[in-house]
């Protein structure tokens, strides 16, 4: 299994995309094969920017005359694609649900951790 990403930092935010990719599959496709035939399914997050930030143009509170610095925070954006029976009329179990939840309140936790520049566990 390969992981296939595509990341981008800017002034206006980041992302991070990336699918699972089948080696097999990807050596099919890297020797002229037909990509049709490829499943990807691409999760990822985004992070933008939620008001001014410090040193932009607003981007510090007035207090006495002095600027304290400070940010506006950050809209955290995630999403995941997963499949869960390959039968498409298929119900998805509690159990299937509470996976997913907690998959994504670690993801949420550790992209945290790693903006705030903690250790992840």
């Amino acid at each position: 299994m390969l992981i296939l990403q595509e990341s981008c930092t800017d002034a206006t935010g980041s992302y991070v995309i990336y699918a699972p990719v089948d080696v097999i599959a990807m050596n099919v496709v890297l020797n002229g094969g037909d990509p049709d035939y490829v499943a990807l399914l691409p999760s990822g997050f985004a992070i933008l920017p939620d008001g001014p930030t410090a040193g932009g143009p607003g981007g510090g509170r007035v207090n006495g005359g002095e600027e304290e610095g400070g940010s506006g925070g950050s809209l955290l954006t995630v999403a995941f694609q997963i499949l869960v029976d390959s039968v498409p009329t298929a119900k998805l179990s509690l159990g299937s649900v509470a996976t997913v939840n907690s998959l994504i309140a670690c993801t949420v936790e550790r992209i945290k951790a790693s903006v705030a520049g903690e250790v992840a566990r």
